[in-house]
């Protein structure tokens, strides 16, 4: 992969770049601040993966992927910080980040975050252009092609988890009937709507997903649960599994996960 790395310190650009180059990625260039150079060496380099730092001088990182979701949105940005915000991983989810680690990190993580990226980025582009064929097919439905899977919920207590989830499973051809923030909520949706798939957040006030997922299976056998869970814990993923649910996605959202993802569970 081609890889341009936006970081201000000078040792952490020089460690990355090592580690990636001997990876077998390819860097095609440094940035040590937010300035509009950023944007230059986009144009310049046309990299596949930017990682890219919060706190830089001149921008901070979530303005800068704004700028690179709106002039370059092919591109994967792995999004690094050491800020301590609690809402900083969703803000860079509901921005377009394709990968989230928090420094300081290990050279293990940081590299099994962008293997994930590229692993993700390798099998989106072939199930989006598919997915923009299908989009292509009249669909005998009276609501149009944004629905041609059928309907969905999503259960998440963040807002901005329930925005980029609405607005990624719409691209997939799924019609969001109804978002909720809490588990109570989710199984009430379940049973009103018999929904095609049910986006379930583990960790949410009143009613938590894991708690909810056997009454929602129950209340509409027929629904994909997929979990959304900030972490993809061995125990979580066993007790979801063993309450019938259809697969995981993990926090913070990658849209071209999410897509991919989409897409071989409708295969």
């Amino acid at each position: 992969m081609r890889i341009l790395i936006v970081e201000d310190n000078a040792s952490l650009r020089q460690l990355l770049a090592s580690l990636f180059a001997n990876a077998g990625h390819e860097v095609v260039a440094m940035v040590e601040d937010g300035s509009e150079r950023v944007e230059a060496e986009i144009k310049r380099t046309q990299p596949d993966i930017i990682c890219l730092d919060y706190n830089l001088p001149g921008r901070d990182g979530i303005t800068i992927l704004q700028s690179i979701q709106a002039i370059a949105p092919q591109i994967d940005v792995l999004f690094m910080t050491a800020s301590d915000e609690k809402d900083i991983a969703e803000r860079a989810a509901d921005a377009g980040a394709s990968g989230f680690i928090r420094k300081p990190f290990g050279q293990v993580q940081i590299m099994r975050e962008l293997g994930v990226v590229c692993e993700t980025r390798k099998h989106a582009a072939p199930a989006s252009s598919e997915l923009s064929k299908r989009a292509e097919v009249p669909m005998p439905n009276i609501d149009g092609p944004k629905c041609r899977r059928g309907t969905a919920v999503i259960a998440d207590d963040s807002g901005s988890v329930r925005l980029v989830l609405k607005g990624l499973l719409e691209e997939c051809g799924l019609r969001v009937v109804q978002t909720v923030a809490n588990g109570n909520d989710a199984v009430t949706a379940a049973r009103i709507h018999q929904p095609q798939v049910l986006c379930l957040d583990v960790n949410m006030p009143e009613m938590g997903g894991l708690e909810a997922l056997p009454l929602i299976r129950a209340a509409s056998p027929k629904t994909a649960v997929v979990m959304v869970t900030g972490s993809a814990d061995k125990t979580v993923v066993s007790v979801a599994a063993s309450h019938g649910a259809s697969g995981y996605i993990i926090k913070p959202l990658r849209p071209a996960h999410v897509v991919a993802y989409m897409d071989r569970l409708f295969k």
